[in-house]
């Protein structure tokens, strides 16, 4: 289980009358968090049954929960009811919890046929989700010395930040501080733009013009984040005007050992230094080098590219494995209305003379490439 579960001091205990729990009485469970706000209370409030008074209870290590039943996992109309598990709290209310939590609570305890489950749990929150968390687990000691943190509401303040320090969120992520820099940015103004279609009408449309912005000293930081659909790991510069409640302590006051390649990083960077397109370098393609972009054995069905031709003119080419024939589609109106073929890709290469763009920031750092 994560270890940014957050484990509140206090709980707060809404009731709905419905017949088909053991009780007769089903709960909503909230929680006031380490500001003392409480929670969830605008779905609460909408749930319970107004005429029967809620209960605050304090989320002590509690034992005597009972497994009732499985609900949900059924289709209405169009709607999908996911399955849940109704737990028995000694308290005497019933409240859900989700089947992964039931598969955790199994894994880490039992539960005794007629006395219910084993040891003592406390109620805890997963982002928005409730968990009921067995103290045997070998997740809690690490749990609950997280949320130690969180509730000192002792947070790291800005004057005591350490150039490549590591720092604690409170989502339990590790940041390294890089240091503060003015933070830049792009914004858009909306501007219209004359045109001719094919029928020799005079036409606007309204286009954007990106300027850079200046939005002042920020704080910025380094992290890195695990992608939630597959195995990859994503870096991250963040910048941060204020820290607020941001990081709750620090992992290691030592500079970071790759600081300064993570400073490199951020010099490239166009939230450090604005990208300055009269720095752009325009570099020809050599037949191998352009032939190299394309593999086509591993497209099924073949591949579209935009090039950059000598006269910085950008073309859509088109490969089309069916009939192994190469593409010029010109564009009118939004829409592709012209179609050549050209022929090889080294007929392409002889005919547009293809090139690159290198760009580079105001800062003179190389930012990149692009057809």
């Amino acid at each position: 289980m994560k270890s940014n579960i957050f484990v509140p001091k206090r709980i707060n205990v809404g009731f709905q009358n419905r017949e088909d729990t053991y009780t007769k009485k089903l709960a909503y469970v909230i929680y006031f968090d380490n500001k003392g706000v409480l929670r969830k209370e605008a779905s609460w409030s909408s749930w319970r049954d107004e005429k029967i008074v809620p209960i605050e209870y304090s989320n002590d290590p509690t034992s005597g929960f009972v497994l009732n039943k499985k609900v949900g996992d059924y289709v209405s109309d169009w709607n999908h009811r996911q399955a849940y598990v109704r737990v028995y709290d000694p308290r005497d209310f019933e409240f859900e919890i989700t089947i992964e939590n039931l598969l955790y609570i199994l894994e880490n305890t039992s539960s005794i046929k007629g006395k219910g489950l084993e040891g003592d749990f406390v109620y805890a929150w997963d982002g928005k989700d409730l968990v009921l968390l067995p103290t045997l687990s070998p997740d809690f000691s690490a749990i609950e010395e997280y949320n130690e943190k969180i509730h000192s509401n002792n947070f790291i303040k800005a004057k005591d930040l350490i150039i490549g320090a590591t720092y604690r969120t409170k989502q339990n992520e590790e940041w390294t501080y890089i240091g503060k820099f003015d933070y830049w940015t792009t914004e858009y103004k909306s501007i219209d733009v004359n045109y001719r279609t094919n029928y020799m009408r005079d036409n606007k449309y309204q286009d954007s013009v990106y300027t850079n912005v200046n939005k002042g000293k920020h704080h910025f930081f380094y992290y890195k984040e695990k992608s939630k659909w597959c195995d990859e790991t994503y870096e991250h510069f963040k910048p941060i005007k204020t820290l607020g409640d941001k990081f709750i302590d620090i992992i290691s006051e030592e500079c970071a050992s790759d600081y300064a390649e993570l400073f490199e990083k951020l010099e490239s960077n166009t939230m450090y230094s604005p990208y300055d397109e009269t720095k752009d370098e325009y570099i020809s393609y050599s037949y191998d080098e352009f032939a190299d972009k394309f593999d086509l054995s591993k497209k099924d069905w073949g591949w579209e590219l935009k090039i950059l031709t000598c006269d910085k003119i950008k073309k859509s080419i088109r490969y089309d494995r069916n009939d192994t024939k190469v593409y010029s589609e010109e564009e009118y109106d939004g829409r592709r209305t012209n179609r050549t073929t050209i022929g090889t890709i080294e007929d392409v290469f002889n005919k547009y003379h293809p090139i690159y763009k290198n760009k580079y920031l105001e800062n003179g750092k190389f930012n990149g490439s692009e057809n």
